[in-house]
């Protein structure tokens, strides 16, 4: 659930001004597509090599909340094998990939000025020990997170997530964000972000039976990113960049042999949504 990291589900209420004809919330099903020069994953790089990350998504309303239910992928468009250049979620193994698999489900609800979200991710990692590259994720990394985020409607879009591994790793991984649209024109926005990210228990462990995400608690990374969307059709495309500087020694790898405190990467997403037809209630009376 990269976008991502993460997709958001959307609470679309409809309403008419006849007589008094409520209408149902209506369901949104949308299809993503990213490519990207290099996935990063929280501030983490997981294949330092082009990818492709599909994504799909259905969201319905229940009462005042919305509920999504998704899935996202990460594919390895080329055989990364280089053991000294390459870093590859897949190992290296073939191209095409299916590097990883996160399948989600979340509630989403407002309270006043801000939106309430909680959520469960399943990662899965289809891959086996054959492959040798490094960055290889098989199928003993296959964990589960619950999260929390919550978002407010203020100036800057202020945005806070706890996400916390209650299987492989047993730790929190925390990420504060802001985002501001500015206009280039009277048709043409750019879309700024800022997030950072912060390990708490996702450290190297001295349990030996704990995995980890990071070398140690604390500042993970800075992510900078900036993107400018357009419509074309249906479609909805951004190309986007970003800039990280990276806090933790794991993100600062950018390939087996190279590390360094910053790093580039970006590419351009494709999004498609469509708000099913709403259902009007029965007519009370005349």
């Amino acid at each position: 659930m990269q976008r991502a990291t993460v997709l958001v589900g959307t609470l679309l209420l409809a309403s008419v001004t006849t007589q008094a004809v409520p209408v149902q919330a209506q369901t949104e099903v949308g299809v993503d597509l990213g490519l990207f020069s290099s996935y990063v994953r929280r501030g983490l790089t997981m294949t330092n090599k082009p990818v492709a990350q599909p994504a799909v998504y259905l969201s319905f309303p229940t009462g005042n909340a919305s509920i999504t239910v998704g899935g996202w992928a990460n594919i390895d468009l080329g055989k990364y094998d280089d053991l000294d250049h390459d870093i590859s979620e897949s190992g290296g193994s073939s191209a095409l990939n299916l590097a990883e698999f996160q399948a989600y489900a979340e509630a989403s609800f407002p309270v006043g000025r801000a939106t309430l979200t909680g959520g469960v991710i399943g990662y899965i990692y289809p891959n086996d020990e054959d492959a040798a590259a490094a960055g290889l994720l098989t199928r003993d990394a296959n964990t589960w997170e619950i999260y929390g985020k919550v978002g407010f409607d203020a100036p800057l879009s202020p945005e806070l997530s706890v996400y916390y591994d209650i299987d492989k790793i047993k730790g929190a991984y925390i990420e504060g964000g802001v985002s501001y649209s500015l206009a280039a024109s009277e048709n043409v926005s750019v879309d700024l972000g800022a997030i950072a990210g912060l390990s708490a228990g996702q450290g190297i462990s001295d349990d030996p039976d704990e995995s980890a995400n990071f070398s140690d608690d604390g500042f993970t990374h800075l992510d900078l990113s900036a993107g400018i969307p357009f419509i074309a059709g249906s479609l909805s495309i951004t190309p986007v960049l970003h800039l990280v500087v990276n806090g933790d020694d794991f993100t600062k790898f950018t390939s087996p042999t190279d590390d360094s405190d910053v790093k580039l990467w970006g590419g351009l997403s494709l999004s498609w949504s469509r708000a099913l037809d709403a259902v009007p209630e029965e007519e009370v009376g005349p």
